[in-house]
């Protein structure tokens, strides 16, 4: 070997050993979040935690495409030309410059994850010894002493060591590590050029170990703590955080309907998070890589943003909220981007139709992209959402997915009942477009997604697309088949189209989907739960048993009416159900005491996600709805969380 290439072999083995240092250093940096007051009061909107060095420049004129920021009624436009135009909005102009220190004191705070490795003690008592994986009070993104309230209280009510630190790990966890960003929309005067921090709150929350915000997931985790949610004004309550989220949600829906998830907002001072998928992707029309993460056209996520509002409003009755800022104009650009979805491919000549979206990536997994160059597989209209991706991300194989199709079409009706609450011309037309919407879907569901099986009896199919293909399979994320009950879409004070028992049905599909015959259902001695493509055969994800959990409760309600064994029979039958699930779940965290994505049904220490908010909220909602159950058993009757779950 000569000389020459001796050194280029040193050289090169040094360039590797400087990456690998670099890298090792880099995760042990230390991240500093702006200070928190004491467990016992929750922070105020840290306006002056991150602070940008140029504002974002919202323009307060008609005449400029931005959405006007105002504390008046919001008049909707007439039509999707008069919506925001992200191709001109100012937005997509936004500088995006490091963070300046806060005033406020600081403490050095270590991420998450190396929180979650140090395995914290005292490790709880149980066999399973689940370390402490909550941050410092200082450290924690968001103090609600509510939450706080009420982890004392149950830790009266759950007597098993290790039942109870999950609970304590999961439930806050959104809440302790990933409100990444709260403050204030900011706008420009254009005529003065004075800039101006409005009253808009604003709530940026990340999905937990990917620092992006998704419009299902973040709704989703904020969502898990309705039972805490009370009417406030003040800017330290958890009804702030979820007004901010709110406002987040009808920003980006006005800039990118058919996007999924976001950046954080240019007041916030965070630079975006790069996504290696911007170069691979080609979604028509394209997007902001500085105001978008990534892109694929999910009809739950504006199903969830609408979801998110209704459950503020039936909550705290605050109709004036509703009147203020973008929600309206959100609301309008929601129902344009999903009614130009519904046209099929073809016109009634036989002429391809243009697409509204359309997605190509460069990829080497088939659920990553579309077919027939970003089309999809031909689908024929017939009143349903066409929708490219489903709530796992994954490309669908029939683009008319009925879960997420039944969860828009119930919450349509919902968001209309704040709508019509609005009164003026504008949003009493919204109202009307709402709920024939919602009628369109439902009649498209009723006559294309019910299907007889020979085992099974009639169920539905989980996509289908209107020509008589039908996908039957369920898929562990929400909305799922599955979920369904916790929508209640078999339930509506508005349908005037349905002519099936709903209920029958849904019992039959759960059976169906809870089997062998679902070939995403996954078994094995860890947990046995529906998974899907996205992590693929053989991964459970244990948000679907929690989801079972949840909805055995539902299905144990309707069985009620049963008397003497039968109805004794049944009503153990859901209890071991239920049961099975929450130790499942317990047994399947590899020892670190929270939620993960998905784990093998084999092996629990193949695992996928160590910072998964959506599913350790979802945990926390089933144990809060056990302890009811609890409370509501005959005196004398010992509840499930007394018991010992070693």
């Amino acid at each position: 070997m000569s000389r020459i290439q001796q050194r280029r072999r040193l050289a090169g083995l040094a360039i590797v050993l400087v990456v690998i240092a670099a890298f090792f250093l880099w995760q042990d940096e230390p991240v500093t979040w702006s200070s928190f007051p004491a467990v016992t009061e929750s922070p105020a909107i840290q306006k002056d935690a991150v602070e940008p060095q140029k504002p974002l420049k919202v323009s307060t004129t008609i005449s400029d495409p931005v959405p006007k920021v105002t504390k008046g009624p919001t008049k909707a436009p007439t039509d999707l030309g008069e919506l925001p135009n992200p191709e001109t909005t100012r937005w997509q102009d936004a500088e995006f410059p490091a963070a300046s220190p806060t005033s406020a004191p600081t403490k050095t705070c270590i991420k998450y994850e190396q929180l979650q490795r140090l395995k914290q003690e005292p490790l709880s008592e149980g066999w399973r010894q689940f370390p402490y994986s909550r941050p410092s009070p200082e450290c924690r993104t968001f103090n609600l002493p509510a939450m706080e309230k009420l982890i004392e209280k149950m830790r009266g009510i759950i007597k098993d060591p290790d039942l109870f630190r999950l609970f304590e790990n999961s439930y806050p966890n959104t809440l302790d590590t990933m409100i990444k960003w709260r403050g204030y929309a900011e706008v420009v005067d254009e005529s003065t050029g004075n800039e101006t921090t409005t009253d808009e709150e604003l709530t940026y929350v990340i999905t937990g170990d990917i620092d992006a915000m998704w419009l299902r997931d973040s709704a989703s985790q904020i969502y898990s703590y309705l039972p805490l949610l009370e009417a406030s004004t003040e800017p330290d309550s958890l009804a702030s955080v979820w007004r901010g989220l709110i406002n987040l949600h009808a920003r980006y829906i006005i800039i990118s309907p058919y996007c999924h998830s976001f950046q954080p907002p240019p007041e916030s001072g965070v630079p975006p998070t790069h996504n290696g998928a911007y170069s691979q992707n080609h979604p028509n029309p394209p997007y902001n890589p500085k105001l978008v993460f990534d892109c694929k056209w999910e009809l739950d996520s504006l199903a969830s943003f609408l979801q998110v509002s209704s459950a503020y409003y039936q909550k705290t009755k605050d109709l004036s909220f509703f009147q203020k800022y973008s929600w309206v104009t959100a609301v309008h650009a929601a129902l344009n981007a999903s009614a130009a979805m519904r046209i099929g491919t073809y016109s009634k000549d036989g002429k391809v139709l243009p697409s509204a979206w359309t997605f190509t990536g460069w990829t080497n997994r088939g659920s990553e992209t579309l077919t027939n160059d970003g089309l999809g597989n031909p689908t024929k209209s017939n009143g349903m959402v066409r929708t490219a991706f489903r709530p796992s991300d994954d490309a669908c194989i029939y683009q008319l997915l009925v879960p997420a199709n039944m969860m828009f079409a119930k919450y349509l009706e919902e968001a209309s009942l704040i709508m019509e609450g609005l009164g003026g011309d504008e949003p009493k037309n919204l109202t009307s477009q709402m709920r024939d919407f919602a009628q369109g879907i439902r009649k498209g569901i009723d006559e294309d997604v019910i299907i007889h099986h020979k085992d099974f009896g009639d169920i539905f199919a989980y996509e289908i697309d209107g020509y008589g293909g039908t996908n039957l399979m369920d898929d562990a994320n929400i909305p799922s088949l599955l979920a369904m009950p916790l929508w209640n879409y078999s339930h509506s004070d508005m349908n005037s189209v349905a002519t099936h028992d709903y209920d029958e049905i849904y019992a039959n599909t759960r059976r169906f989907i809870l089997s062998d015959a679902n070939p995403y259902y996954m078994k094995g001695p860890i947990i046995s739960a529906i998974g899907g493509p996205h992590l693929g055969p053989g991964r459970a994800w244990p948000m679907a048993a929690i989801v079972r959990a949840l909805t055995a409760f539902t299905m144990l309600a309707s069985t009620s009416g049963g008397t003497g064994s039968v109805a004794q029979s049944e009503k153990k039958a859901r209890d071991d159900e239920i049961k099975g699930q929450i130790m499942m779940v317990l047994n399947s965290t590899a020892g670190t005491g929270v939620i993960h994505e998905s784990v093998d049904s084999w092996n629990e220490q193949i695992w996928s996600r160590a910072w998964f908010g959506w599913a350790n909220g979802l945990f926390g909602e089933l144990i809060i709805r056990v302890a009811e159950e609890d409370e509501a058993r005959e005196k004398g009757e010992e509840g499930w969380l007394s018991e010992s779950w070693q």
